[in-house]
């Protein structure tokens, strides 16, 4: 069955990136609404994937990364207003049988993503 999986590496430090909060979301018709919530564990990555099995269908999904709280953890001299606060990333899912895995890579000032395996 398919999964939805996700990781954060901080680039500007050279390490996994430990309790980043990610919150998925799915589009209906009202918008995107929430359906899970987490942290990233030691390794960056969440404990379990994001969704699975027959929680996993077809549609538009986005990703938001609370990134500026993490760096502010971190003890990074942020500005008041952030560059970069939370990193959203908007994807498609069609296939439900196949793995999505949504990498983040990210500094204070700089992100990017793929789709990775």
């Amino acid at each position: 069955m398919g999964r939805l999986t996700t990781h954060v590496l901080d680039t500007a430090n050279g390490t996994p990136g430990e309790g980043i909060e990610i919150t998925l979301f799915r589009q209906t018709s009202d918008g995107f609404i929430p359906i899970a919530r987490t942290l990233t564990n030691q390794d960056g990555r969440t404990d379990s994937p994001l969704l699975e099995d027959d929680n996993i269908e077809p549609g538009k999904y986005q990703l938001q990364f609370n990134t500026a709280q993490y760096f502010v953890n971190r003890g990074t001299q942020l500005d008041d207003i952030p560059f970069l606060d939370d990193v959203v990333i908007r994807f498609g899912i069609t296939d439900s049988d196949a793995h999505y895995h949504v990498p983040l890579l990210v500094s204070p000032y700089s992100f990017s993503t793929y789709r990775g395996s």
